[in-house]
């Protein structure tokens, strides 16, 4: 977007220039004038250091080191120009360098830089903070990164939003000088990432998104135990699954002996089942099913026989109530009528399948 003067009854653009074209260095100019006015780049923050440089690697230095209201970090990298570079990247491992720093690190930072006494220091972050003693649970909980430049490429803001949307607070300014006729320089300073319109629903949608990707985690981490627990006490009974490792998934394939047949555990949040797979051969599906009776009989109990209508097999199943969301504690004895109802599955239907023609 362009910038106009007010002339009269007349609008005159102003020209936009480049901070090399003006002689503003980088380090000397920019970074200097935004660490005096740093909430022209987001209010209620507070400069803990300038070129901070807290590790071994001193070539490694964070162009402004922040803290906010809520006392997280915030690191702060500047570019005069170009379209980024790779500042993100760089931004990335100074953020993750940085976020163990505890609140007497910091007040040492702050102190050095402000050349203070470490009380005053101290007593200065507290207000800020607004707490009346440390609070060091809540400090540095989350590691934030500004990246404030004259352009950005759409590699670079492809990788933020990506970022943003796993859970990483980054966002990019831009910093557009312009040049008016009486030789005024301006800088026009515009959030491009997250839109102020927009910051809100972005807040609230990442939110729903990492809430989402946190349950899937819980699930699969859930479903992967259950498994891990069921196959152990499997093995104290039976050999039919012993060479199968746990999984995420939602079930675990045995051999019955026969090429596109299997004998699968199957597990949901709160049911479970046993069950014969066989895969894209219904006239064997027929064959078993005219022996429904007997296979019902030597099993013991009455089965669900899906002829794979819309599907790509046909199953004999046996459902039951208990799934990996049912109390940790009731586990062992769910997955013990797992292991039971395998067994009599296979001892009912193997010989068949075996034999069939």
């Amino acid at each position: 977007m362009a910038i106009f003067e007010i002339t009269g009854n007349a609008l005159t653009p102003v020209e936009p220039t480049s901070f090399e074209d003006q002689g503003v260095s980088e380090r000397g100019d920019i970074q200097r004038l935004l660490r005096e006015r740093i909430d022209c780049l987001e209010a209620g923050l507070i400069v803990l250091a300038e070129e901070f440089s807290g590790w071994q690697d001193s070539s490694r230095r964070i162009d402004l080191l922040c803290l906010d209201r809520d006392a997280n970090l915030v690191v702060v990298e500047l570019k005069r120009s170009g379209d980024g570079g790779h500042m993100e990247l760089q931004a990335i491992r100074y953020a993750a360098m940085i976020s163990a720093m505890t609140f007497d690190q910091a007040v040492a930072a702050f102190a050095r830089y402000r050349r203070l006494e470490q009380d005053v220091a101290a007593a200065e972050l507290l207000s800020f903070l607004e707490w009346s003693d440390v609070e060091e649970e809540r400090f540095g909980r989350e590691t934030r990164i500004l990246l404030a430049a004259a352009d950005f490429s759409k590699e670079l803001t492809t990788s933020v939003m990506w970022l943003r949307e796993h859970g990483m607070d980054v966002r990019c300014i831009r910093l557009k000088p312009y040049r008016m006729e009486d030789g005024r320089l301006l800088m026009d300073i515009q959030p491009l990432i997250p839109l102020p319109e927009a910051a809100a629903f972005q807040t609230q949608l990442g939110a729903k998104r990492l809430a989402e990707r946190k349950e899937n985690v819980e699930r699969h981490d859930l479903r992967y135990r259950f498994w891990e627990q069921l196959l152990t006490r499997a093995r104290e009974q039976t050999s039919l699954h012993a060479g199968r490792s746990p999984t995420r998934g939602t079930w675990i394939s045995g051999s019955i002996g026969r090429t596109g047949y299997s004998l699968d555990y199957g597990v949901t949040q709160q049911e479970n089942k046993v069950y014969l797979w066989i895969a894209d051969d219904k006239p064997a599906f027929e064959k078993l099913h005219a022996q429904r009776a007997e296979i019902e009989a030597q099993f013991g109990d009455s089965l669900i026989w899906r002829n794979g209508e819309g599907q790509k097999g046909c199953s004999i199943a046996f459902l039951q109530e208990g799934g990996y969301r049912s109390p940790v504690e009731s586990w062992p004895a769910i997955q013990d009528r797992m292991i039971d109802a395998m067994i009599r599955l296979d001892k009912a239907i193997r010989s068949k399948v075996v034999s069939l023609r």
